[in-house]
């Protein structure tokens, strides 16, 4: 059985970091791609960064790029997201998310696999 958990999530200050993280299990995650998307009340689920697990292609939505890096560690099935310089509107549920035919691709519903998510919220 698939699991994506997600941990790290918390409150900070406008300015601030967070690093969120994701352990997944239950099979081989060498060919997936794993992505982290957001999703505030009220809002659409939005895309925020992936990696291709075999190649550590990396792909970020232009609202983060250049404040959040996304890493993984094969060897330990850990997919992490490094947020820095956090903004009020970065407030969000965070969600881990595999996609197993390792696809570079933006949109939510390609992704088969999601974890239960991690709340961010950033103060101003």
């Amino acid at each position: 059985q698939v699991q994506l958990v997600e941990s790290g999530g918390g409150l900070v200050q406008a300015g601030g970091s967070l690093r969120l993280s994701c352990a997944a299990s239950g099979r081989t995650f060498s060919r997936d791609t794993l992505g982290w998307f957001r999703q505030a009340p009220g809002k659409e689920r939005e895309f925020v960064a992936a990696i291709t697990w075999n190649i550590g292609r990396t792909f970020y939505a232009d609202s983060v790029k250049g404040r959040c890096t996304i890493s993984g560690d094969n060897a330990k099935n850990m997919v992490y997201l490094q947020m820095n310089n956090l903004k009020p509107d970065d407030s969000a549920d965070y969600y881990c998310a595999a996609d197993q035919l390792g696809r570079e691709s933006r949109w939510y519903r390609i992704y088969a696999y999601w974890g239960q998510g991690t709340q961010v919220t950033v103060s101003s």
